[in-house]
């Protein structure tokens, strides 16, 4: 408990699971460009840091958590940058959706100040992140990962070691691409179902026990009767995510035909004005194509 934490992205998903470290009784130094959310955490106990920089002066372990790429290498490797102001020995931990390829160039850059880092990106979506149950997968070197793995129980319930570096960033563009689907899958079977006027909720309980049931059933059903398109995971997060889903696929030679059509779907989206939905929110594709709304009988 004496180890000094430092959280950087105080958004959907790091605002709750800073609330868990401090809850766990971590001392946390904060930073996030919208100054209220820091406001908000600072009420909540943690210390406010005016730039990176300064969260990385005054923590031993810096989670970051923050949309893209250039976003992660920016607070980590920018001008005003957490290993600018980092004492060696420090450990970074990157709980961002990125590429592997972008990762593991963060990484190799900030082991040349001495400073250790894990990609630990988590699935969840905000209803786990409010309780503490994220899965959690890491890429990194085991001996780091053993050293942080109590303050990531604090935020997940199921934390893995996956592989090294960039092997954390790779294993949630898989995490991805069967969420997503399995949303787009259940859009297309809700959509049908709807049209041909059977009752929904009646649908979902004959096959939520089946081969068809899933997590995502269980989680985007419910929202999706009650027309809740509220983010917990936005479409145009996700949109992200399968594009680096597919640009990774196409470095390393690996045709991906159905997260290619995912990606046009959530590209139509985000033109029709559903970018800040949740990606529950993917079944409206398919009902403006099919001219039906699926809603509660």
């Amino acid at each position: 408990m004496h180890r000094n934490i430092g959280f950087i992205g105080l958004g959907i998903m790091g605002k709750p699971m800073t609330l868990n470290l401090i809850k766990a009784g971590y001392k946390l130094t904060v930073y996030d460009i919208n100054q209220d959310a820091v406001n908000s955490l600072v009420l909540s106990g943690a210390a406010a840091a005016s730039t990176p920089k300064e969260v990385g002066a005054n923590s031993d372990i810096i989670f970051t958590m923050v949309p893209n790429s250039e976003h992660v290498k920016d607070v980590v490797l920018g001008e005003n940058g957490i290993v600018k102001g980092a004492k060696p020995g420090t450990v970074i931990v990157d709980m961002s959706s990125i590429t592997p390829v972008a990762s593991k160039a963060i990484a190799s850059e900030a082991a040349k100040s001495g400073i250790e880092m894990l990609d630990a990106p988590v699935s969840g979506g905000e209803p786990k992140a409010i309780d503490g149950t994220l899965a959690i997968m890491v890429g990194g070197k085991e001996e780091i990962f053993e050293s942080v793995k109590d303050i990531l129980y604090c935020m997940g319930k199921d934390v893995t070691l996956v592989g090294g570096n960039g092997s954390g960033t790779t294993a949630k563009l898989a995490n991805q691409i069967i969420v997503n689907l399995n949303i787009a899958a259940m859009s297309e079977a809700l959509v049908l179902a709807a049209k041909a006027g059977i009752d929904i909720d009646k649908m979902y309980q004959a096959i939520r026990g089946g081969l068809a049931g899933s997590a995502v059933l269980d989680a985007k059903v419910p929202m999706i009767l009650e027309r809740n398109f509220v983010a917990g995971g936005r479409i145009d997060i996700n949109l992200k995510d399968i594009t680096n889903v597919m640009e990774t696929a196409h470095e390393i030679g690996v045709p991906l035909p159905l997260s290619s059509q995912l990606l046009e779907i959530m590209h139509a989206l985000k033109v029709d004005g559903k970018a800040s939905h949740d990606h529950g929110g993917i079944v409206q594709y398919y009902e403006k194509l099919a001219k039906t709304e699926v809603i509660r009988a």
